[in-house]
């Protein structure tokens, strides 16, 4: 029995698996439902009100929970009431994109208290880590204005991201292979770092403060300079076993993207990404416009022109339709979601989309799921910086059941 191993989806549950597990529910449970009393929480999660008291003493005095004073009970007797401490710290996020780069202070409740943006920043290897360094830098110096203790440092790049070790195996728009960005960040910053696929701490933004609240299961559709999905199974960030799990983009729609190298972009995010939309319209509008107004077209004019009523956005409007019913019909029928939410810079165009997705996926698979534009939009993935930031340096836990 020497060389037993354990399945990775069979882990025992001993004294200190028990307690985190018991304190991140808790902690859940005061943020989602607080002002709470510690009565209440024992009552809702039929634990023992010594083993409440204990864990909420704890929280308190981490800073996470804080009494707000007493209320009176159904029994007459005055209860401490706790709510979840929003301003107990600050996180920083940096949502990386390939041609934006946003980043923002924020306390652990999701108010953003400073934000950099840096649109069409063209950068590439390593002038984009000196941006990156370079705006950290200043987000730091703003939470000591704020004089909120720093939880931690997230960042979220596109591409293919292995979460444990920081690395960044594969970002396109970036032009990283390889990139050991949490070590190389850890040796500027003297904070605790996450690193994480952009699109998995959107998907996690949206299930702690977006249109995700209380949904075990959904998925976040990221279209914007790419296609990349995040997924929450069980409650629970799902990354595969080599952590590209949502890659999307890489999908194929019909025969013809077979037999082909893709080195960059995939085929499905080559047609439905704002890129490629913008690419399409290009396309078609060759020798109608100058170069000049040809070139600098966005995806975001493309939809305004539909809107107008003009034929050749339509027409773009109609494929990206088609394609996104194609991705989403499939991820359905694998992963059966709750909701399905459209982020990223596309995301904004969600009136000209979904009622057309909709309507296409209508008796074509079993069951439609709820699908919706992103209320967080651009700060999604900074939202998700604070989640994930909590989880690691909180030791959150979280329980599959397998029924």
């Amino acid at each position: 029995m020497k060389n037993f191993k354990t399945p990775g989806f069979l882990q025992p549950i001993n004294a200190t698996s028990m307690r985190r597990m018991n304190r991140s529910i808790i902690l859940e449970l005061v943020r989602q439902e607080g002002p709470i009393a510690r009565s209440e929480i024992s009552q809702a999660l039929d634990l023992s009100m010594p083993t409440v008291m204990r864990i909420v003493d704890e929280l308190v005095m981490e800073g996470l929970v804080r009494s707000i004073g007493e209320k009176k009970g159904t029994t007459g007797h005055p209860r401490e009431m706790l709510e979840y401490n929003k301003n107990g710290f600050a996180v920083i996020g940096v949502d990386l994109g390939g041609t934006k780069l946003y980043g923002a202070l924020a306390n652990i409740g999701g108010e953003i208290l400073d934000e950099v943006y840096r649109s069409q920043h063209g950068s590439t290897g390593e002038k984009s880590f000196t941006l990156l360094c370079s705006i950290i830098e200043s987000l730091i110096q703003s939470s000591q204005r704020c004089n909120l203790p720093l939880l931690g440092i997230a960042v979220g790049a596109p591409g293919v991201t292995h979460t444990r070790l920081g690395m960044v195996e594969w970002a396109p728009s970036l032009n990283w292979r390889d990139f050991p960005l949490k070590q190389r960040l850890e040796e500027c910053f003297t904070l605790p770092v996450q690193v994480e696929n952009d699109v998995n701490l959107a998907v996690l933004g949206e299930q702690w403060f977006g249109s995700g609240k209380k949904v075990n299961n959904m998925v976040l559709l990221a279209i914007g300079t790419g296609l990349g999905a995040g997924l929450i199974l069980d409650g629970a960030i799902y990354r595969g076993q080599t952590e590209s799990a949502g890659e999307v983009g890489y999908m194929v729609s019909s025969v013809s993207a077979l037999g082909r190298i893709y080195n960059g972009f995939g085929a499905m995010e080559s047609i439905v990404s704002g890129t490629g939309i913008a690419e399409r319209a290009r396309n078609i509008l060759n020798g109608q416009l100058s170069q000049e107004k040809c070139a600098s077209l966005t995806a975001m004019e493309v939809f305004n022109a539909a809107r107008r009523g003009e034929s050749w956005a339509n027409q773009v409007v109609d494929e990206t339709a088609d394609h996104l019913s194609i991705t989403i019909a499939n991820i359905t029928c694998l992963l059966d979601p709750e909701l399905i939410v459209l982020g990223g810079g596309v995301a904004n165009a969600g009136d000209l989309l979904i009622p057309a997705i909709q309507e296409r996926l209508q008796g074509v698979i079993p069951h439609i799921p709820r699908i919706e534009a992103s209320i967080l939009g651009t700060r999604a993935t900074v939202m998700g910086a604070i989640t994930l930031t909590v989880h690691i340096t909180k030791d959150y836990f979280v329980v599959r059941s397998l029924y």
